[in-house]
């Protein structure tokens, strides 16, 4: 399968009023990217912890409402702050009012301030890995008895890199990986992804979308992530003032690959 380059935008929802946030999403759907992402959490990652902050899902479906091309979703779910079946009549939910453009992101979560001042079990990381595990086939049979059921297949990102569970898990279950780190990092995750789908019976070279965020201009990074295999690249802005210029950099580039 050849990919598209693809470009996204993570609107990170701290540090803004919502005016500010909407018009982010606005301008960056004028720009061209492919999809629009936010992120799942309750406070601040960055600069004043206890900073102005919106929550993901509400906001993903007035962004459903204000945009009519580019694909939505966060970058990424957290599995724990919802039951696995409410997720996934959130997730229909946005997909309609959308028309079909929501990805569904989501991994197993780490940050944990949110779960300590939202009353969430902690845990430990393998067992919110388990939980997610858990997770994914619950969210996958809600949405098949779902009525109205969605109007696709919903793709499914999975955002991780451990190496014996999570990876097995994109393996299983995922559309696109998302990566963390640099690109022999991505290389070695990569391959080792798709013995995970050898193992299951999934060509997840063909299948599984590569995905990387980025924070530097094309010119200096994208030439060895396109060879690692990366068609997803998604750079981070931050409020309140949520400057799109290295997007608008990255969007340059990939209408220049023809």
């Amino acid at each position: 399968m050849t990919r598209a380059i693809r470009i996204g935008v993570q609107i990170q929802p701290q540090h803004a009023d919502y005016a500010q946030i909407r018009d982010a999403v606005r301008r960056a759907e004028d720009a061209g990217v492919d999809i629009v992402f936010n992120w799942d959490h309750f406070f601040p990652l960055s600069g004043d912890p206890d900073g102005k902050h919106f929550e993901c899902w509400t906001m993903l479906g007035a962004w459903a409402e204000q945009t009519s091309r580019v694909e939505i979703g966060a970058l990424v779910t957290c599995n724990s702050y919802r039951n696995p079946e409410l997720l996934a009549d959130m997730a229909r939910t946005v997909d309609h009012i959308s028309g079909g453009r929501l990805v569904l992101g989501i991994g197993a979560g780490w940050f944990e301030k949110d779960y300590d001042q939202f009353g969430y079990e902690f845990g430990t990381a393998g067992s919110r890995i388990a939980d997610l595990a858990d997770a994914l086939p619950r969210i996958k049979r809600r949405l098949a008895v779902a009525n109205p059921a969605p109007t696709r297949d919903i793709p499914v990102l999975i955002g991780g890199g451990g190496e014996r569970k999570t990876l097995r898990i994109v393996a299983e279950h995922a559309d696109a990986w998302h990566s963390f780190g640099d690109v022999e990092t991505l290389r070695r995750k990569s391959a080792i992804l798709d013995e995970h789908g050898s193992a299951v019976g999934r060509d997840t070279a063909s299948l599984v979308e590569r995905s990387i965020g980025v924070g530097a201009p094309p010119e200096e990074v994208a030439d060895e992530l396109v060879q690692a295999g990366v068609t997803l690249f998604t750079i981070g802005v931050d409020g309140p003032d949520y400057d799109l210029s290295l997007v608008e950099r990255w969007v340059a580039w990939r209408d220049a690959q023809g």
